[in-house]
Formats: C-alpha cells, sequence, structure tokens
C-alpha cells in the first residue's frame, strides 16, 4: 500500500523530494545572491530556504493554508536574522503596494486556488523593477503524466498517489503570458529534473543519465521549471494643456511687394517721422 501524501511538505522529504529541492536550490541560489534591495519574500514552503544566499537584508519567509499545515523550518536559517512565518492567504498579502523588492514563489502557483490572483497580488506589492522567481511542475513532463494517472486511477478506486491531489501543475508557456498581461518582462528560465517519477533511491541513482540527456535532447519536458521575470513600468510624458494658445504674432507685418521684377517687403503700418 502506497502511503498518502497530504502535502508538498512532506512530499519533499521522499528521495524524489529531495532530488528536487536540490535541484531548485542549486538554481535559486546564484540567482538570488544578484538582486539588491531592501525587503524580499519567500511565499510558501517555508521548508525550502530559497533567501539563504541573498544580500537583502529584510527576508521575510510566508506560508499559506493553502499549502501546508507544517510549520518546521530549514535549518539554514541564520539565528541573527529570524525568520517571520506569516498564515495568510496568497491572494491578499500583508503588504502595502510597491514594497517589496524581490519575491520567491517555490510552487506556490501550482498549489494556490486563484493563481492568476495571486500573481496580480505580487505585482501590487513588488516595486517597479523588482524580481520575480517562480518554480514549478511541468505538466508536458514525466512527472505530470504520472500525475494524470494517479488521478486516474483515484477515480477507479485504485491508490497511486504522486503528487498530493490538490496539486495543479501550471504549463511554463502559459505562466509566461500572464506575466506578460501583468507587464512583467520574463528575464530567463529553464527546465531541469528529467529523471522518471520512481519513489526508490536506487532506482533514481540508475537514471542520473537523464539528466545530462535531458538538458540536450529534450530540455522542454524536464519534471519542473525555473523562471525570472523583473516588474516594468511603462513611463509617462508629460505634455502642456491643448488649450494653450501659441504666442501673439508681431503688431507690425509685412507683405510683399513688386518693384523692377524683384519682391521686396515692405511694412503694411506705415512708420511715423519723429517731429
Amino acid at each position: 500500500m502506497i502511503e498518502t501524501i497530504d502535502s508538498l511538505d512532506d512530499w519533499m522529504t521522499t528521495p524524489i523530494g529531495q532530488y528536487l529541492l536540490q535541484w531548485e536550490l542549486q538554481e535559486m541560489d546564484p540567482a538570488v545572491s544578484d538582486i539588491f534591495g531592501f525587503h524580499a519574500l519567500q511565499l510558501g514552503m517555508p521548508i525550502v530556504d530559497s533567501l539563504r544566499n541573498s544580500r537583502i537584508l529584510h527576508r521575510f519567509y510566508a506560508n499559506t493554508h493553502e499549502q501546508s499545515t507544517s510549520m518546521v523550518l530549514p535549518e539554514s536559517f541564520r539565528k541573527d536574522t529570524p525568520p517571520a512565518v506569516l498564515i495568510h492567504d496568497a491572494r491578499a498579502l500583508p503588504f502595502p503596494d510597491q514594497c517589496l523588492d524581490l519575491i520567491v514563489l517555490p510552487h506556490t502557483l501550482d498549489l494556490s486556488s486563484d493563481p492568476h490572483a495571486s500573481l496580480r497580488e505580487v505585482e501590487r506589492v513588488l516595486v517597479p523593477e523588482g524580481k520575480l522567481i517562480i518554480c514549478g511542475f511541468n505538466p508536458t513532463s514525466f512527472w505530470g503524466l504520472r500525475q494524470r494517472r494517479s488521478r486516474l486511477y483515484q477515480r477507479l478506486g485504485m491508490q497511486d498517489q504522486f503528487l498530493p491531489s490538490h496539486t495543479e501543475p501550471i504549463g511554463y508557456w502559459r505562466l509566461r503570458d500572464w506575466l506578460r498581461l501583468l507587464s512583467f518582462e520574463i528575464e530567463g528560465g529553464r527546465f531541469g529534473c528529467y529523471r522518471p517519477s520512481v519513489t526508490s533511491q536506487v532506482w533514481l541513482n540508475r537514471f542520473d543519465w537523464m539528466d545530462r540527456a535531458g538538458d540536450r535532447w529534450w530540455p522542454i519536458f524536464g519534471g519542473v521549471y525555473f523562471l525570472q521575470a523583473v516588474k516594468r513600468v511603462r513611463g509617462m510624458r508629460l505634455m502642456g494643456p491643448i488649450w494653450k494658445r501659441p504666442l501673439a504674432a508681431s503688431s507690425t507685418q509685412s507683405a510683399p511687394t513688386v518693384n523692377s521684377g524683384k519682391s521686396k517687403l515692405t511694412p503694411l503700418v506705415s512708420s511715423q517721422k519723429n517731429k
């Protein structure tokens, strides 16, 4: 009998979850280290310390009731800067407009009941030119096929679970379209975790060659994707009022006259002689 996994935090403790976690931290560490600012937020999955290499001083770690009831914190949290873990709804963040320089979403959208609303809220609290990092499951992959098969088997009364049942992966290209509609510019992205969805560490090690082959031969079919974007704000050009009239013309105007076949300008108003 297969053990039931109720949350993604529990899934991360399995061999395949540790394999995924290692790949994601390998991508996040260099990405966050090059981002500067004053405030950073990791929204969801506090078991993943995606901000451990960040140079931003004020870092917040928030979890949502949609993701997990687990409050286990990663051991890599620094003792001198304890994080603040909040329970809230990702569609109503407790931050004012344009106050965060970096937001990381580790599978937050996969577990959100309204991912588009969550993205709009992220756009609201990010400063102009603020950075957004997203990790998500790829539905067009071996893992995505395994998840769809699991749901089919569960409808037939068979026990075959891979990811938690409430996980809803969002396609990579669909997510890019959503971000463009919210005025985000995609800076980079890549796929990873090409090994099949086996649960044994022994079998995962036997398929390690698929990571190298996948990066070269089928890069868009990785089990997860990593995406980085920046918030762009279009500038405005200030213009004068449309009712503003041009400067008044000079009171003395000139008109051409003909003299010996040559045109000459003479004033319309004759000048008075000095008395």
